[in-house]
């Protein structure tokens, strides 16, 4: 069992990372074990120098546990294969992936643009380590436009979110990519939404792509995971020399169960998108929805981006409801098939009610004292999560 480049992707998601057959028996698992182990030993002194080397010379070279084994290399593959990448970096979590990309590009003295629709988490790292190293962050509305007249002389990466964390602001990436390339920057995309099968920066072309494995790569909600993925043979390079030195890893067991979950992705996407599309659809007719955010949805100010750039959707949604702050707590609250939770892309339903203040730093944010409530739509029967939505609209109404 093989596969080529030439394949469709679903077809490659089947097929990359397999277990080797043993030469012996003739004879391979279908699921890759999980590899686990600390220490890696070597049959000759010629077997470790020879490993040091590649591992010097910037590609793959194991010699200790911590850079990962059979099923490491297994996911890494697999990830690039997602996003046309030519090698890929593993992480213990997205916010740790989001910090090995900028660790590897910024240095003291360097200043960072970044759309200021990005995950809030970069805004903490920006505070308490990206200050104290004198690196200058400026947050932006991520348009050619908006960015220009913030260029620096010292201006070095360009970072960005699309779509955005939690309004899902579509941004021109191949436009970026221009005005990046124009000025000597990097740009840096984090494809968590996306994550490789619904839309790849790097053919776009932006030098960086980082996602949060720990949502749809996983599928299931239960490992912490973050890549990173380049194709430029410099960028590679500092990634992987801050990769190693930062003393990345994550677990074998979380490998196995990212490579177990990657292998539904195709399908598990589409009925995340169908299922959320019917949401869509049922609240777009209530006369207490002012607004929904949703790329794949006809209304949303992004939808012309999404048909151009993107290969699919998924369950990412918001709302903006006609509610008061008290009347969102109680929706939220009389929902009984939504869990409240920060995370998604797992297949259950999620609902988070964005506090105001998080909404505030969206340039592009009309202020509005109305509710927005971030929905992950699951892969439950999408008529059970619209009627379990109108009771709980219903109790807040009262």
């Amino acid at each position: 069992m093989s596969a080529s480049k030439n394949h469709h992707l679903d077809t490659l998601l089947m097929h990359t990372g397999m277990a080797p057959f043993d030469p012996a028996t003739g004879a391979a698992p279908v699921a890759l074990p999980s590899v686990r182990t600390s220490t890696v030993r070597f049959e000759s002194l010629d077997a470790l120098a020879k490993a040091r080397a590649t591992q010097l010379a910037g590609d793959r070279g194991v010699t200790y546990g911590r850079i990962g084994m059979q099923t490491h290399e297994a996911l890494e593959s697999v990830v690039c294969a997602l996003e046309s990448a030519e090698r890929c970096f593993l992480a213990p979590s997205g916010l740790s992936a989001m910090t090995l990309s900028v660790m590897a590009l910024l240095g003291a003295g360097d200043h960072m643009l970044v759309s200021d629709s990005v995950y809030g988490p970069m805004r903490y790292l920006d505070k308490t380590v990206l200050k104290r190293m004198s690196i200058d962050v400026t947050y932006s509305r991520a348009t050619v436009a908006d960015l220009e007249p913030l260029l620096r002389p010292e201006t070095r990466v360009l970072y960005v979110e699309s779509p955005g964390s939690l309004l899902f602001e579509m941004l021109d990436i191949p436009a970026l990519a221009q005005f990046a390339r124009k000025h000597n920057l990097l740009l840096v995309t984090d494809n968590t939404w996306g994550s490789g099968y619904l839309y790849r920066p790097l053919e776009l072309g932006a030098h960086v792509s980082v996602m949060a494995g720990t949502k749809y790569i996983g599928g299931h909600s239960d490992l912490m995971l973050g890549a990173v993925v380049a194709n430029d043979a410099d960028v590679i390079a500092r990634l992987n020399q801050t990769h190693y030195a930062m003393g990345y890893s994550i677990s074998a067991d979380d490998a196995w169960l990212a490579l177990r979950g990657v292998r539904t992705l195709p399908i598990r996407l589409r009925q995340h998108a169908q299922n959320a599309l019917r949401v869509c659809q049922y609240l777009a007719g209530r006369d207490d929805v002012v607004k929904i955010f949703h790329p794949a949805w006809p209304g949303d100010p992004g939808h012309a981006l999404w048909q151009r750039d993107c290969h699919g959707s998924n369950g990412m949604m918001a709302v903006e409801l006609k509610l008061t702050p008290a009347q969102a707590e109680t929706f939220v609250n009389a929902l009984t098939l939504f869990g409240i939770g920060f995370s998604w892309g797992g297949y259950e339903s999620l609902v988070q009610l964005i506090e105001p203040g998080a909404i505030a730093v969206h340039s592009y944010w009309s202020k509005s004292d109305n509710a927005i409530v971030r929905l992950h739509i699951g892969l439950e029967d999408p008529a059970d999560l619209i009627a379990d939505i109108q009771q709980a609209l219903a109790v807040a109404g009262k």
